[in-house]
């Protein structure tokens, strides 16, 4: 089960009613290579196990694993409004961002060096989760999921924004013209590798952004997950699981 430990890692903070949390590896029952809390459905994990994983990651935050929210994440930018979880999984729509202005209601999503982007705007009522990869990023699924929050009543200025664990832009090695298409669009994610070559940081390019939009509460997480060995990575290992990031209202 999730110890105590593993528990308060998750939480990652609290403020005006607004919880944000990440998860790490630890804690759950999936074997070798997901070991040990996967928490994404589509990578080849025993659903079981998944299942399992899914109810003590919720339960360890104090959340009812059936209404977390969940996303079908493809990497774009299309934007999905809820006010109550999915039913059956194949109700699950292709987005890379959930928002609702219903309380109570926690909505996840599923990284392994992505971003992971939580928002909040307690006064308004309204929360979001969206995931931010390269393509993402471009995309603009970030500013997508501020404007549909700001149609449910948000402001920029009130928001509290959480990224995640995510490989940093020290260790996101990329070709030269790849770092240079994505740094045409969004020039904070412009990087080097901590050995000279080209790189791209995600993480910095979503913050730009976020301060574009008028967004200044924000927070980073300290984890590189190619670098830590308590987080999933995809760039390292390939076949792994996913780390989930949880945000709700009370």
């Amino acid at each position: 089960m999730i110890g105590p430990q593993h528990a308060a890692r998750a939480a990652e903070s609290s403020a005006g009613g607004a919880h944000f949390a990440f998860t790490d590896r630890w804690g759950g029952v999936s074997a070798v290579p997901y070991e040990e809390l996967n928490l994404g459905g589509a990578v080849g994990d025993d659903p079981a196990a998944v299942g399992a994983n899914r109810a003590r990651a919720a339960r360890a935050l104090g959340l009812d694993p059936a209404l977390v929210v969940w996303m079908n994440q493809v990497h774009g930018r299309e934007v999905a409004v809820v006010e109550g979880p999915w039913g059956d999984t194949r109700d699950i729509p292709a987005v890379d961002a959930v928002v609702t202005a219903r309380r109570g209601l926690p909505l996840a999503v599923l990284t392994a060096d992505c971003t992971p982007v939580l928002l909040a705007d307690p006064a308004a009522g309204v929360v979001a989760a969206a995931h931010a990869g390269r393509p993402g990023l471009v995309a603009g699924v970030v500013p997508a999921a501020v404007e549909a929050m700001i149609a449910l009543g948000a402001e920029p200025s009130r928001i509290t924004a959480h990224t995640g664990p995510a490989v940093c832009g020290r260790c996101y090695e990329v070709p030269e013209q790849m770092r240079a298409e994505v740094a045409g669009v969004v020039p904070a994610s412009w990087s080097q590798t901590s050995w000279g070559t080209p790189a791209v940081d995600v993480t910095a390019g979503v913050h730009a952004q976020l301060a574009e939009l008028g967004v200044t509460d924000r927070h980073s997480s300290p984890f590189c997950t190619l670098e830590s060995g308590d987080h999933f990575s995809y760039r390292r290992d390939r076949t792994t699981g996913r780390l989930a990031g949880y945000v709700w209202l009370d």
